[in-house]
Order: C-alpha cells, then sequence, then structure tokens
C-alpha cells in the first residue's frame, strides 16, 4: 500500500539507527531498513568512533541499495552518562524529518513496520482509558530468535522475551493505566521530545518554578542522565504532556546471540536494579506475578505458549518445543533468585562500564573492582546499549 503513495502524500521519517560493534545478525538486521516498505525516509546510522566495525556492514548495505537516502554520523556528543543518548545526539538534531524512529541495532522490522507505524502515529488513541488522545509514541513488543545454537543463556531469553516479558508488557499496555515502553523500536516526533525536560510533572505544574537545570534542559539530551532513557522518555510525554502510547501489531525481531547462564543472569539483575529506583512498588509487586508463588506451572505455560504462538503467528514448532520449554522452566525457577540477588544492590555493569543506579532513576559511572565484578563483566552481551529494562 505505502509503495504506491506519492513521497509528497505521506509524512517523512528519519530512521536512526545507533551501532556499536558487530551485534548478531547485524547485516539482517540494518537491511530491514533498506527495505521498508514506505515512499519518505533517510536512514542515519551513527557510530562513537570511527573505527566501528558496524561501519563495514553499513558501507555495504548503501552500496547494495543506492536508492535508498542513507548516512552516517560519526563521533558522539557526551550529555550524560548513556552512551546510547550520546551517540544519537548529532543524528537527532541533523534529521531531516519531525517523526523519528529509533530502532536497536540488533533488531529486524517486516518491510510494512514503518508504514502501519507512521499510520499509527497519527491516529488518536482508542484505549479504555484517556480515550481520543494524541498518540506521542508507537512502539513494538520484541521478539527473540536464538541464533544458531546458542547457548543455555540464550534458550531462557529467548522464553523468557517470548512469554513472560511480552505477556505483562501487553497487559500494562492494553490496560494503559501507565507508560510502560521499551526502547527496542520506538517512533515519536522530535517536536514532542522538543518540549519535554524529564520532570515528568504537567508543564502546568511547572509554570510557577524557578529555572533550574531540571526545567530547562528539554529534548533527548534531558535524558543522558538515566539509563532507561526510552522509558523516561515516553514516560514524560504520557505525564508532561499528556500523549498516549500506541502498541503496534508489529513485533521488533531480536536476534539474540550467545549468551552464558551468568550472562542471563546479571542482564536481569541489571535491569530490575535500574527499574527499582524508576517504578519501585511495580517492581516489588514483581515476584507476585510468577508462576512459582502461584504454584500453578500448567496454566502459566499454557497462557505463555498462547502468548508466544499469538506473536509468532504460529505455534511453538515441534523441533524446538522441548528445549523451548526446558528455557522456559528454568526461567521460572531463576526468577525469584535473581530478584532477591538485584533487588539488594545498586551496582551494575553495562558493556564494560560500571555504574551506580541513584535513588532517582538517574546513573554514573563509577571506578574500583566489586566483589561481583568477574562476573558482572560476562554482562557484557549482544544486547544493544538500549535495552529493556524489564
Amino acid at each position: 500500500m505505502a509503495t504506491t503513495a506519492s513521497p509528497n502524500t505521506v509524512p517523512g521519517v528519519s530512521i536512526l539507527r545507533p551501532l556499536k560493534g558487530l551485534d548478531t545478525n547485524l547485516y539482517e538486521n540494518l537491511e530491514s531498513t533498506f527495505q521498508q516498505e514506505y515512499p519518505n525516509f533517510e536512514i542515519i546510522f551513527s557510530v562513537a568512533d570511527e573505527n566501528d566495525q558496524a561501519l563495514d556492514v553499513v558501507r555495504e548495505l548503501m552500496r547494495v541499495y543506492p536508492m535508498v537516502d542513507a548516512k552516517i554520523s560519526i563521533g558522539e556528543e557526551v550529555v550524560g552518562v548513556n552512551p546510547k543518548v550520546n551517540n544519537l545526539m548529532r543524528p537527532y538534531r541533523n534529521a531531516a524529518n519531525d517523526i523519528l524512529w529509533v530502532i536497536d541495532s540488533g533488531v529486524m522490522a517486516s518491510p510494512g513496520t514503518l508504514a502501519r507505524s507512521v499510520d499509527a502515529l497519527g491516529r488518536p488513541s482508542n484505549y479504555m482509558l484517556g480515550s481520543g488522545k494524541r498518540i506521542g509514541v508507537v512502539h513494538h513488543v520484541p521478539f527473540a530468535h536464538v541464533s544458531g545454537a546458542g547457548y543455555v543463556g540464550s534458550q531462557i531469553e529467548e522464553a523468557f522475551l517470548n512469554t513472560n516479558h511480552a505477556k505483562m508488557y501487553i497487559a500494562l499496555n492494553a490496560t494503559a493505566v501507565e507508560s510502560c515502553v521499551v526502547g527496542k523500536s520506538n517512533i515519536y516526533r522530535r517536536s514532542d521530545l522538543e518540549r519535554v525536560n524529564g520532570s515528568m510533572k504537567p508543564h502546568a505544574d511547572l509554570g510557577a518554578q524557578p529555572d533550574t537545570p531540571l526545567t530547562t534542559r528539554k529534548g533527548l539530551a534531558a535524558f543522558g542522565k538515566y539509563l532507561a532513557e526510552d522509558n523516561c522518555i515516553a514516560a514524560a510525554m504520557w505525564h508532561e504532556l499528556d500523549l498516549r502510547h500506541d502498541l503496534s501489531c508489529d513485533v521488533a525481531h531480536n536476534a539474540v546471540g550467545h549468551m552464558t547462564l551468568a550472562d542471563y543472569v546479571w542482564r536481569r539483575v541489571r535491569w530490575i536494579r535500574v527499574r527499582k529506583h524508576m517504578v519501585l512498588a511495580a517492581t516489588l509487586l514483581e515476584p507476585f506475578t510468577e508462576s512459582v508463588v502461584a504454584v500453578h506451572f500448567g496454566a502459566f505455560m499454557w497462557v505463555d505458549l498462547d502468548v508466544y504462538a499469538s506473536l509468532a503467528g504460529y505455534p511453538l514448532p515441534a523441533a524446538s518445543r522441548w528445549r523451548f520449554i526446558g528455557g522456559w522452566i528454568t526461567r521460572e525457577l531463576l526468577a525469584l533468585p535473581i530478584f532477591m540477588l538485584a533487588i539488594f544492590g545498586n551496582e551494575i555493569v553495562w558493556r564494560g562500564t560500571t555504574y551506580e543506579v541513584l535513588q532517582n532513576g538517574e546513573a554514573k559511572a563509577v571506578g574500583g573492582r566489586s566483589t561481583s565484578r568477574w562476573w558482572n563483566l560476562r554482562a557484557d552481551d549482544y544486547e544493544p546499549i538500549s535495552a529493556d529494562p524489564s
């Protein structure tokens, strides 16, 4: 449908893809952006280092698809501790269009994703709560695929993302009582982002306050102090601008690389520690949503496998059934021990850098060695720097 439209009849979109290194399935992930069935878009690939290995993949794709308006942005602008935000600042400012699609390097999108997402962005919300409010963010639920044989951590991660995580993510967005967005694939307007500052307060409530760094810094730069900038941006649009979100019918296909069991454990620890300083009440309630607490494995498995089939469009294949179920059972048994490990700490390691998560949800880089550093360093897995805080 979108391929027959004139570029002048649809809004332009700037696709921003921050890159760092050779993520799993990188060529196919980036190629899916070139293959979008939409007549008016540009792609900006950004790297912090001119010697980044991802550039060879990008240049090859630009050679294969010369008709696509694709550019490379090299160099970061440091506005905070979040390396993804620093990497995005230049393409964010230089983008030719107001509508931005920020999509991680680990994500592959089907050809019609952009067209359907732009259409959703232009419609009012139809949620039970807040019906008729303008859509500020269109996002996509992740759907994981294990690349190759993988490791045990890869199997657990695939089971987690495609069942428990997807189930809770869809449910929270269906009820729409609060913002719930991960940053693997999000579409929003730069003009909206330029109006928010991360205070999470309606603009009318800020009118009488004196200017402070919190209230004067706006746009993407205001979120460089958070590791979960994706969730914070969406929450700011929800609370400050009274906009709503639309969970697209498309999924963000996420290729899971080689993850050991330790990789999986410390990845989950990392995001529980981030999330507890942002939504403490919801984090503390999380254990009560687990099958181990409910003591009903069978019902939970039935629901989770139905969630998988809904996302995939087909039931769990027989060839991978027992492998997947084994990963699911292991995930369920590990959920509470991981939660207890995570809830009593504030330090995380993310792509080789150690951070301390502060009480207000911000983060600061720290030095030195922790007692768990040997294990934490193994958490530098396939995942792009903007991952699900769930």
